[in-house]
């Protein structure tokens, strides 16, 4: 396996783990203080966050295989939409998963 191939792996582990750590965790950023329960709005600014994150170690692991690529704002755009979509099960577990009596 090459190294873009493997690059592509992390980085969407990545972003797999980043889209659902927020909603599963009531820590802030995973080592705040515990909120009981955490409201929605920090699970939104941790997911902008740890998007961020993917975004740059992203941009890192392009710069270590080649020529970094400029973006515009569609790719901001589209990453955004991912993240949005990887964070379902952990959206689905937190808010719509019925508990037992």
């Amino acid at each position: 396996m090459d190294a873009a191939n493997q690059g592509f792996g992390l980085i969407f582990i990545l972003a797999l783990a980043a889209a659902n750590v927020p909603f599963l965790s009531e820590r802030i950023f995973l080592v705040g203080p515990k909120r009981a329960p955490k409201i929605f709005a920090w699970r939104l600014v941790e997911l902008v966050v740890f998007g961020l994150g993917v975004i740059f170690t992203g941009r890192w692991l392009e710069g270590r295989l080649g020529q970094v690529q400029a973006q515009n704002w569609q790719f901001y755009a589209v990453v955004l939409c991912v993240l949005l979509t990887l964070a379902f099960p952990g959206f689905v577990w937190r808010y719509m998963r019925r508990t037992q009596p």
